[in-house]
């Protein structure tokens, strides 16, 4: 039978009540024909929790015990998901991570999947079992020891499935209804897209879109694995939700497919900095090592041997930058005057597959930031995407007018 795999969230599997809505989503993939594997989360909160008590425990913890601690909120809801299925009368049974094996790495809390063995689940559908359970987000080092996948690990363990069994299908279901234009609560004339391309949506989730986890994308995109996002909480329907597939499935697309935001960005500055061979090596070597995520990157012009190099990063890495420049300059390794932080910047960016064959995009953008008064700290490009950093305060703003001015509320 063609397998689909079908991921609920932890919205989705918040109650019991939740559980049993979303089991009879999965009786009717059943009644189709499908064996259905089912990814699931831990109940909205619970991961929280169990992270907490680790905290309060040990807050110099052990990773691995870590790990076999948070791991246990998926365990809970698979068990629960196929109880609920068997009362249906449906033939399921639960697995953990390391009954699979989910083979992953051994960098615990942030274990990347590196082989799921196909045997044991495709025995279980030869003897009759309807549908796989499995708890999302873990599984299991060489070791032998428990992992988890990182924040959003259950999407990532959905589509390393999809890709395993090579499945028709992943479903992802979450709280949202699809892949919108721009965030509803910043536009109201957001629009839900019914197609969209893994690249478009891979650059939108790695800008601040949170409908699905970047690492998810990136393996979806590499295994041709169809993702649809759809909600738990609407009614059935095949023509429900968004579609994430190849570019050439798309017949017609607009040029722009979207805008996102980040809201909690910093610009950093290193001011009278050495312009010299290999000095922007040393300078982000060293904000790597201590875990600083780098976006934008612009090196002013040289002037006397010298030159100013800005960045930006998260609002919560800036503490982080700001000792690792300290320590260089102390070291010796880097010379500068001072190090500028402004933590009062968003980054907006518009997306979209269309730009490659369409020009004029990037001074279409920026003339309708300069209409709303709204001025340029920093820009970069990539070939299907702009994005700027821009005072914080026009965020929402440049979003609605980007939005405006590409017409994205209406279809291509």
């Amino acid at each position: 039978m063609p397998v689909l795999v079908m991921k609920f969230g932890g919205t989705s599997v918040a109650t019991l009540d939740r559980i049993r809505r979303a089991a009879k989503r999965v009786g009717v993939e059943v009644a189709k024909g499908y064996d259905v594997i089912v990814i699931v989360s831990a109940m909205s909160g619970k991961t929280n929790e169990l992270v907490g008590w680790v905290n309060e425990t040990s807050p110099l913890y052990d990773a691995r015990e870590y790990d076999a601690v948070v791991s246990s909120g998926e365990n809970v809801t698979a068990g629960l998901m196929a109880l609920t299925l068997q009362e249906m009368d449906v033939p399921a049974r639960s697995w953990q991570g390391w009954q699979v094996p989910v083979k992953t790495t051994s960098a615990h809390s942030s274990a990347r999947i590196e082989e799921i063995p196909t045997d044991n689940i495709t025995a279980k559908f030869g003897e009759g079992m309807r549908v796989a359970v499995v708890a999302g987000f873990q599984g299991v080092s060489p070791e032998g020891r428990i992992t988890t996948l990182g924040r959003g690990g259950s999407d990532t363990t959905a589509v390393a499935f999809a890709a395993a069994f090579e499945a028709e299908r992943c479903d992802i279901y979450t709280d949202v209804d699809g892949v919108y234009t721009t965030d509803p609560r910043v536009s109201a004339k957001a629009r839900k897209l019914d197609k969209i391309a893994f690249e478009e949506m891979l650059e939108l989730a790695s800008l601040g879109a949170k409908v699905l986890q970047t690492r998810s994308v990136e393996l979806a995109m590499r295994y041709n694995v169809r993702l649809r996002v759809l909600s738990s909480f609407e009614e059935p329907s095949d023509v429900a939700g968004t579609l994430v597939c190849a570019e050439e499935d798309i017949m017609e697309s607009n040029v722009v497919a979207g805008v996102a935001y980040s809201r909690d960005e910093a610009k950093m500055t290193l001011v009278s900095v050495a312009d010299r061979p290999g000095i922007a090596a040393t300078i982000f070597t060293a904000l790597s090592d201590a875990g600083v995520n780098v976006d934008m990157i612009v090196q002013n012009i040289a002037e006397e041997g010298r030159t100013d190099m800005t960045w930006s990063c998260p609002t919560t890495e800036v503490a982080r930058a700001e000792k690792a420049m300290a320590e260089a300059k102390d070291g010796g390794v880097i010379n500068y005057q001072e190090l500028i932080a402004d933590t009062d910047v968003a980054k907006v960016s518009v997306v979209g597959i269309g730009m490659r064959s369409h020009t004029g995009v990037a001074a279409k953008m920026f003339r309708v930031l300069s209409a709303e008064g709204i001025n340029i700290r920093v820009i970069t490009t990539s070939e299907i995407k702009i994005s700027v950093l821009i005072d914080r305060k026009y965020m929402e703003l440049a979003v609605q007018a980007l939005h405006d001015a590409f017409e994205l509320d209406k279809a291509a």
